[in-house]
């Protein structure tokens, strides 16, 4: 242990702690921009400059140690001068409009200079230029970049991609695409994290809402909407409403209130896609397709971009069925148009979803079922919060909603989609059904729960054991795949999500103001939400079996597989780096 004292307050910590650490435990609070701890302790920014009896300069408390009668001045005049001119600097080279910027109100920036009381710049302001595409999903302001390295950080250390880097010198530095690529010709799965990690408003995801509205505002438009299972645990953290009053059905009322014609639950969907995906498994199981390698589940666009991108070799054993997403958008345009009785194109199909990958997913040639576009139009969690505050919607004043129907019931299996190990263990829950003729205790598989990045279980269907394995975040899955390929590690079946505690901690959810994560307790109320389901098997969903007997007949039948599997060849992915300079023959 050591002692030091800040600000006249002594404190005692563990040896290897950092002062802005210590400064934590006492209570003191060190302004930062481009910290991230264990990610990011660079000390760019230079705004958690403090004063250090004995030390001729002032030094980073992000990265600096404590050490034992160290004395530390988070205040003084010397720091809070220093802290003002960096910030003033940071402000000269940083688009300051914010009143047309998604982050303002929860920008770091704006909320350093105004509690530094920074009124006006005596710098004069040079901002960088830069072109970028606006309809890629992943949109780059680089006249608001602040050159933190939290993007390029956590792309290469967390998620194993590289896709950012820093260019040029000097006062020309900037962030830009790695290897002097365009973002379209990059490798980007489109996770979002360096959105979601980026303390102001140079990175964000491409605006959809005009699109909505145009769809609400036309006569000859049905317009639907889904509402992803992630969504029901975050969409109420910008928008002043405590979490236990942010019911889904609360959602729902406020999404018919802006004119929708129908509203349903994309856990509907996902119930749909472990009918499926079940039976899938279990077919190929059978069929000794897994002795070498597993069947890798397909929800998560951002793996399945991954996947394609730095290991095309193992796209075969992706499974064919589409994401819930997906899903939902080829059974709204075929099953609920007949019966609403119109031409599929008169329905617009729109999605709710915590995630910037959804927004690509929709345009693959495969996303389509007779011609006609699953999905057309996603919009995220944070778009969804800009729609309500734009239409100026009271949510606390709206009572809960019911769903429509015939695609509105989902079951506890279907919830739990939106945490890592949720879609493992909603298909295991049914695979377990199909083997055995009955239910296992819906809590039997808990054993893929948990927020470590690669986890893994075995179970027992029948006869057989089925050995699991549980990823999130794209660095873990790396690792992963090379201990498969290197016959480390053997495993039946592989879930995968691209963003770390899966959809919860998806690129396109409400980033917290202080950066803090929030997957761990979006989680877990999914949890609960499952727990106090009535109805925690997707094959028990009445709406499911309505639709089979109906409809498609049976899981993996000739119209399911038509309707709701898809080619995962039938699209292109630019190659990582590394592949396109050794191809794989």
């Amino acid at each position: 242990m050591v002692n030091v004292i800040i600000n006249n307050i002594a404190v005692r910590v563990p040896e290897g702690t950092t002062i802005m650490e210590a400064a934590a435990q006492a209570g003191i609070t060190i302004p930062s921009l481009c910290y991230l701890k264990d990610i990011n302790e660079i000390g760019a920014c230079r705004v958690c400059c403090v004063e250090v009896e004995g030390e001729s300069r002032l030094v980073s408390s992000c990265n600096n140690l404590v050490y034992e009668g160290m004395v530390v001045h988070t205040n003084s005049p010397r720091a809070r001068q220093a802290r003002r001119i960096n910030v003033e600097l940071i402000l000269s080279q940083h688009d300051g409009t914010c009143s047309t910027c998604v982050r303002s109100g929860n920008c770091r920036l704006q909320s350093v200079a105004n509690d530094l009381g920074i009124l006006r710049n005596p710098y004069q302001q040079d901002l960088p230029s830069g072109l970028w595409t606006t309809t890629y999903p992943l949109y780059r302001d680089a006249r608001k970049c602040i050159k933190c390295m939290r993007c390029v950080q956590y792309c290469e250390k967390i998620q194993g991609m590289g896709i950012w880097e820093l260019t040029g010198s000097g006062s020309r530095a900037t962030i830009d695409v790695s290897y002097n690529r365009r973002i379209k010709e990059s490798d980007c799965t489109l996770c979002g994290q360096c959105i979601t990690h980026c303390p102001v408003g140079a990175l964000r995801e491409r605006d959809d809402l005009l699109d909505v509205l145009d769809a609400l505002e036309d006569p000859e438009k049905i317009t639907v909407v889904q509402i992803a299972p992630a969504v029901r645990a975050s969409w109420c953290e910008h928008l002043d409403l405590p979490r236990e009053q942010a019911t889904v059905r609360r959602l729902a009322a406020v999404l018919r209130s802006m004119g929708f014609d129908y509203v349903f639950d994309t856990v509907f969907s996902a119930d749909l896609t472990i009918m499926e995906e079940a039976a899938e498994f279990l077919k190929r199981y059978q069929n000794g397709e897994f002795k070498d390698l597993p069947m890798f589940t397909s929800c998560c666009p951002g793996w399945v971009r991954f996947l394609k991108s730095q290991y095309p070799q193992l796209v075969p054993y992706l499974s064919t069925s589409k994401s819930p997403q997906q899903m939902f958008g080829a059974i709204t345009k075929t099953y609920f148009a007949d019966l609403l009785g119109v031409d599929p194109e008169k329905i617009c199909c729109v999605s709710i979803m915590p995630c910037l990958a959804k927004k690509a997913e929709k345009n693959g040639r495969s996303q389509q079922t007779y011609g006609v576009p699953d999905v057309d139009i996603v919009l995220t969690t944070r778009e969804v919060n800009r729609l309500i505050r734009s239409l100026d919607i009271n949510v606390k004043s709206l009572p809960d909603a019911e769903f429509d129907s015939p695609l509105g019931i989902g079951s506890g299996a279907g919830i739990i989609f939106g945490v890592t190990g949720g879609v493992m263990e909603a298909a295991l829950r049914t695979a377990y059904h199909s083997v055995t003729g009955v239910n296992p205790v819906p809590d039997a598989f808990r054993a893929v729960r948990g927020v470590e990045g690669w986890r893994e279980a075995e179970f027992q269907l029948g006869d057989n054991t089925i050995r699991c394995a549980i990823v999130s975040g794209l660095g873990e899955t790396r690792k992963l795949i090379h201990e498969l390929l290197a016959g480390r590690v053997h495993y039946d079946f592989v879930e995968v999500m691209a963003c770390p505690g899966g959809c919860v901690g998806g690129g396109g959810q409400p980033i917290s103001f202080h950066q803090a994560e929030q997957q761990t307790v979006r989680g877990e109320l999914l949890y609960k939400l499952d727990r106090l389901s009535p109805l925690r098997f997707s094959h028990e969903n009445v709406e499911i079996r309505h639709i089979y007997q109906n409809y498609l007949g049976e899981p993996l039948s000739e119209k399911a597989e038509e309707i709701l599997h898809t080619d995962h060849e039938a699209w292109y992915m630019p190659l990582s780096v590394a592949l396109q300079r050794d191809p794989i023959e």
